[in-house]
């Protein structure tokens, strides 16, 4: 370049740069809608966990979630397509076979250590056998916790009409009230709501669901095909965030129960126990193992949500699942 030598050339262009204030552009965060089917359930809340620490952030994604109270609402408000991303149970399979535009995904906790059957803390029922012809509360018709009130009965013996539930939603507030109130005689809640109401001796843990059912898909997550469709790319980014936030679970115990005190209100000592109860639940690939399959397909028909068992292989997909 006559006249200018290339060292006072690349001088002068920085400086034309400076004042044109050049800056770097980082891609802007995928806005993600992320529906929970309980606020409190420990196979659910890793996606407030994950969110806190950044680990979403990190993976390209922006979290927008909101609690729900029971799958069956979680499902209508993905149906709607106001919810991207599901966190429920397997029970809601069945309304991906009876035609709701979503698919699971994940097969995020297997077995279900996390939930158990509580009954009031002066109730006079100590044992199993006294809740025959009980009034059980549940989160709604058609959810996971109707199907374990409804199984405790069927592996007792006492028939169909060997309990009754009831919906009362899975609201703290709802079961510590009916509690008070005595207008159920047990209720089938997480642990550490259980664990909650035993410290301030409203209510008290009569059996764990683990005692009596084994894998079913317990913590399951759920994509709306609109979802799958547009934006693979993002289902895979959330999932590779979840297992991502399950290791760290997996490992920092002291952080992992001081977040989900924050978030659940439940005082670490709450926390803590809980975190102990079901750290082990939670699967480390997403995939969906045949003893949970089979067990959400009698589910579906206990239940009377489907007249026929379906062909599991359509309700779920691993095409997502981090390689």
């Amino acid at each position: 370049m006559p006249g200018l030598s290339r060292s006072r050339f690349l001088a002068a262009l920085s400086i034309i740069a400076g004042s044109l204030n050049f800056t770097s552009i980082a891609p802007a965060a995928t806005a993600l809608n992320v529906g929970k089917a309980s606020p409190n359930a420990s196979a659910i809340i890793p996606v407030n966990v994950g969110d806190k620490l950044g680990i979403f952030a990190k993976h390209g994604l922006d979290l927008k979630i909101a609690d729900f109270t029971g799958g069956s609402k979680l499902a209508q408000a993905m149906t709607a397509g106001s919810i991207e991303i599901g966190v429920g149970a397997g029970t809601e399979m069945a309304l991906v076979a009876k035609g709701a535009p979503l698919l699971a995904v994940c097969n995020a906790a297997p077995s279900i250590p996390f939930i158990g059957i509580a009954v009031p803390w002066d109730s006079p029922v100590r044992t199993v056998g006294q809740l025959r012809g009980s009034k059980i509360g549940i989160s709604s018709a058609g959810s996971l916790t109707e199907w374990l009130a409804l199984e405790l009965a069927r592996k007792e013996g006492w028939g169909a009409d060997g309990v009754t539930p009831v919906a009362i939603g899975n609201a703290a507030a709802s079961i510590v009230a009916a509690f008070r109130e005595h207008l159920i005689d047990g209720d089938v809640a997480v642990t550490s709501l259980i664990f909650d109401m035993e410290e301030k001796q409203i209510g008290r843990l009569l059996i764990p669901a683990s005692k009596y059912v084994g894998n079913l898909a317990a913590g399951t997550i759920f994509a709306t095909t609109q979802l799958i469709n547009s934006n693979p790319a993002a289902i895979r980014a959330f999932l590779a965030g979840w297992l991502e936030t399950i290791e760290f679970i997996r490992t920092h115990k002291e952080e992992t129960v001081k977040i989900e005190s924050d978030v659940t209100g439940f005082p670490p000592s709450v926390m803590s126990k809980e975190y102990d109860l079901t750290v082990g639940m939670f699967s480390r690939d997403c995939k969906f193992d045949a003893e949970s399959l089979a067990t959400l397909e009698r589910s579906f028909v206990s239940l009377r949500l489907l007249k026929e068992t379906p062909d599991m292989s359509k309700l779920y997909t691993e095409a997502f699942i981090p390689k």
